[in-house]
């Protein structure tokens, strides 16, 4: 009977054996078996800022004012108006060195324009010779003639020094000194705005070249610049620049020639 028993119990295991390993097996499969990997989701894209940069409108770093650049303190101011002149108004100030600044309005403009000015040593000696001359600070002589000279233009004429002030105004004067006052600056205006045109003419306009050599030339053949011999650099510049028509280089290369003839 116990031999029996121990036959059966024996082929019970046998049956029952594999059917654990298997389901040992299938346990330790599902337990080693690799998760699956989550798929890469792409990210979505960004969208465009809803600002748009502000463009600042800045000069180049090497346009930018020189630090250091010595600055002017005027004491001689000129003031020349006629509306209807192809320039209305002309103001000039500047110092005892000649340093200073020109503004003028142009026909058809609706604002001033101003450039830089240094006058040459031969015009600032005229100028400081001529209102040492005439005392100008001390006296109060009015140097208007009783006759109207103002469909000519107005002129006012202020020195301001050793914090003292005067300003002279008329249209016309007997008084040499004061007319020689009157009539310098106004060749100082011309010298300034005629390079202010020059200037305009060769960036945009070459073509207007040789009738503002016409006109320089018209200038200097009636006295009517201060000091000719402060355009040589200029014109000599003007005499080799092939942005300009050749009849203007040429024009510019004999001014050149007269002026420095007329200097020795």
């Amino acid at each position: 009977m116990t031999k029996a028993l121990t036959i059966c119990f024996s082929a019970i295991l046998f049956i029952l054996l594999p059917v654990g390993m298997t389901a040992q097996t299938k346990k330790t499969k599902q337990a080693t078996k690799p998760k699956p990997t989550a798929a890469a989701t792409p990210k979505p894209t960004p969208e465009p800022p809803t600002e748009i940069p502000v463009k600042r409108n800045e000069r180049p770093a090497d346009d930018k004012p020189k630090r250091g650049a010595p600055a002017f303190s005027p004491v001689y101011f000129y003031e020349f108006t006629r509306p209807g002149f192809l320039y209305g108004r002309v103001l000039i100030e500047h110092d005892e060195a000649g340093k200073g600044k020109i503004s003028f309005l142009k026909d058809g403009f609706d604002e001033m324009i101003s450039d830089p000015i240094q006058l040459s040593p031969v015009t600032m000696k005229n100028l400081t010779d001529t209102f040492a001359s005439l005392d100008f600070l001390e006296s109060t002589e009015d140097y208007q003639t009783e006759r109207d000279h103002s469909n000519m233009g107005n002129v006012s004429i202020t020195v301001r020094k050793h914090g003292r002030e005067r300003v002279a105004k008329y249209n016309w004067s007997e008084n040499k000194q004061a007319k020689f006052l009157m009539d310098e600056y106004r060749r100082i205006a011309n010298e300034y705005t005629w390079k202010f045109e020059i200037g305009v003419a060769r960036q945009n306009q070459p073509l207007q070249t040789p009738d503002l050599m016409n006109r320089l030339d018209s200038y200097i053949k009636q006295n009517e610049i201060s000091d000719p011999p402060h355009f040589l650099g200029l014109l000599t510049e003007l005499s080799t620049d092939e942005r300009l028509p050749l009849i203007a280089r040429d024009h510019a290369a004999r001014l050149v020639k007269q002026i420095e003839k007329a200097k020795k």
